[in-house]
């Protein structure tokens, strides 16, 4: 339905922030770099070895269907001091003239963290902190800020994101892979952590922001079509808080409804349906007073790991749920 935004490079996991009347993605940015297909196709890989990314981009433009500009690479691994490798799904979020860049990467030990980097320009390019967000682990930060002012990080994805071995917030490489979990069980969730007011460090130890079903049930690591697997994102409508997510091996976009930033969060169903490609990374934001569904496929390279992103206007029900998108199908 909706062409790419960009084909000069591939880009993914859109976090779209609009700064001063201008929008602008925060994205990975994909590299052909030899992935084996073993690992990708289907996605077997529990270490996300396909994606190597090494560097972010940001995309901007005045007016959605307007000209998209490519800057210079935001942040490049090798000038954050505790990186080793894969600059996955970052986010980005703005507070009295400052920029902050939070984004995912493995330390040398191999494990997933959250970094964040400063800016004083929405562009970057941004200078990364020493070392990674005290208590962070996994991947897929996303930071929403509320209409008191106060931030959230939501963050965690399974398998090579992680999560599943971060149980108790300490990193286990031995740990069951996600597909292992036993599926009669509450699946894993994503986590939320209050940001402190400098934006850089959590206030609190993350949380569970529990999805469950119309009984208040916990959805089960079973529920392939609904559980959480990555990609979180959280934004506000008509008060309520909205708590999107990639269904991962079920390829949905998905989201649930609560009444505070921690939740619990009811399920209502999908955002988007299945794209071209195996990962669905998004973001929903409100701009001129329509909103708006960024997320990526695999249209021009036809490759797993070599993404565009594209956005498409989503639009909310009278009863507040949000119309199912299929990216296959214009209205």
């Amino acid at each position: 339905m909706s062409q790419p935004l960009v084909t000069s490079i591939y880009t993914a996991d859109p976090s779209a922030h609009v700064f001063g009347g201008r929008i602008y993605i925060y994205a990975s940015h994909d590299i052909d770099d030899g992935p084996p297909l073993s690992d990708v196709e289907p996605f077997k890989g529990s270490e996300g070895n396909a994606f190597k990314m090494r560097d972010y981009r940001v995309l901007s433009m005045d007016r959605i269907g307007g000209e998209v500009k490519v800057h210079p690479p935001a942040l490049d691994i090798k000038d954050v001091p505790w990186a080793a490798r894969q600059m996955w799904a970052p986010d980005a979020a703005g507070k009295d003239g400052a920029f902050y860049l939070y984004f995912p990467a493995k330390d040398r030990a191999g494990a997933f963290r959250i970094g964040v980097a400063t800016s004083k320009s929405p562009l970057g390019p941004f200078v990364a902190r020493p070392k990674p967000i005290k208590g962070s682990f996994s991947i897929d930060p996303a930071v929403f800020t509320d209409d008191d002012g106060q931030s959230y990080m939501y963050f965690g994805g399974l398998s090579g994101g992680q999560l599943q071995m971060n149980s108790n917030g300490v990193y286990n490489p031995t740990a069951p892979k996600s597909v292992d979990l036993p599926k009669d069980q509450p699946a894993l969730m994503p986590k939320v952590a209050k940001m402190r007011a400098d934006m850089l460090e959590f206030a609190e130890p993350p949380r569970d922001a529990a999805i469950v079903d119309q009984a208040g049930k916990p959805l089960l690591a079973g529920d392939g079509a609904r559980r959480y697997f990555e990609a979180a994102w959280m934004h506000k409508y008509k008060g309520k808080y909205y708590l999107s997510y990639s269904t991962g091996t079920t390829h949905f976009i998905a989201y649930a409804v609560g009444e505070s930033p921690y939740g619990p969060f009811t399920y209502q169903g999908n955002v988007l349906l299945p794209v071209q490609g195996w990962t669905t990374h998004h973001s929903i934001v409100e701009f001129e007073g329509r909103w708006w569904l960024f997320y990526a496929d695999s249209q021009l390279s036809n490759k797993t790991w070599l993404r565009n992103v594209k956005v498409t206007e989503l639009f909310y029900n009278p009863d507040g749920t949000i119309r199912v998108i299929d990216p296959f199908v214009s209205d």
